[in-house]
């Protein structure tokens, strides 16, 4: 029987001090997450398990995912979300919804009730509404609190908005969260949620929702999941690379740390990266070039492990 293993991240990126004081509310969200997702692992299938952990992020509030979703330049939540099922390559993403906190079963709704396989905006809003999501509640008062403070650094600094988004969004860590995971019955399957970057432009959509950006799932090859600066894992395909190096014989450990060494070679930039990755066989591979790395996973029965920091072991 295939070993049923889930892995989890909740976003990578600069390193800030409120992290070391927020560690312990992190590390439960992890295991939180894990202990749910394996939970739908065990009764379900990898598509359920993946789904599970993902929403379990979104509804923490304490992600850039769901209800913690970063503000755009006007103080909105707008969310992104996927989810592959590697048996079939089945695909669902949703963009820019400001209705529910839920995209990811949103998303998953779209792959399974429509024929197509991404809807944004207030296309995403009225399926959402239509299907009985529970609706977005306003962003709490520590995003507020955030929104404003970058609003302030914006407005006396020397930024170009309309080309230093990145740089904006660097100020604050970027927590996009992401599950992939192997079945008992040997199924792969990825999905990826985000508020995006702090202060985007309405409208702006990152590498979440495009198959082999942010997300790829195929049976007999690789589950992929992708955190960081979505411009740049988008252009790169990085979800894509790392199936087309295990597909191509190389390991998965290796592939995931290649990709992410060429992503900072490539665009002479670290704290942009970080990937979540599993093979047929359950072997797990995490890399990136982040400072902060939130990650976790949990073989079937066995203890969750968690880490923080990206040069930390899981524990």
């Amino acid at each position: 029987m295939t070993r049923e293993v889930l892995v989890i991240h909740g976003g990578a990126g600069r390193f800030r001090p409120s992290i070391l004081e927020e560690r312990d509310k992190l590390e439960e969200a992890l295991r939180t997450a894990l202990s749910n997702g394996e939970r739908a692992l065990a009764s379900g299938n990898a598509l359920d398990a993946v789904e599970e952990a993902v929403k379990t992020m979104e509804d923490s509030g304490v992600f850039n995912a769901g209800k913690g979703a970063a503000l755009n330049l006007l103080g909105e939540q707008e969310l992104d979300a996927s989810i592959m099922f590697g048996r079939d390559l089945s695909f669902g993403a949703v963009a820019s919804v400001k209705y529910t906190w839920n995209a990811v079963s949103l998303a998953r709704k779209v792959m399974e009730r429509t024929d197509h396989v991404l809807l944004v905006g207030s296309g995403a809003d009225r399926l959402a509404e239509i299907l009985g999501f529970e609706v977005k509640p306003p962003p709490p008062e520590k995003l507020r609190e955030r929104y404003l403070e970058l609003s302030e650094k914006l407005k006396s600094s020397s930024y170009d908005l309309w080309r230093k988004n990145f740089e904006i969004a660097r100020l604050f860590f970027s927590d996009t969260v992401g599950a992939v995971a192997l079945d008992r019955e040997g199924n792969l399957a990825a999905a990826t949620s985000t508020g995006g970057l702090w202060l985007k432009f309405p409208g702006r959509v990152g590498d979440t929702p495009l198959p082999g950006a942010g997300v790829y799932a195929e049976n007999g090859v690789v589950a992929v999941s992708a955190t960081g600066i979505g411009e740049i894992i988008a252009r790169y395909l990085a979800a894509a690379r790392v199936a087309f190096k295990v597909e191509s014989g190389l390991d998965v450990v290796q592939a995931v740390r290649e990709v992410v060494d060429e992503v900072t070679r490539l665009f002479s930039e670290r704290n942009t990266i970080g990937l979540i990755a599993l093979d047929p066989r359950g072997n797990i591979g995490m890399s990136s070039n982040c400072e902060v790395f939130l990650r976790g996973y949990v073989v079937r029965g066995e203890q969750f492990r968690v880490a923080v920091l990206a040069n930390e072991e899981l524990s």
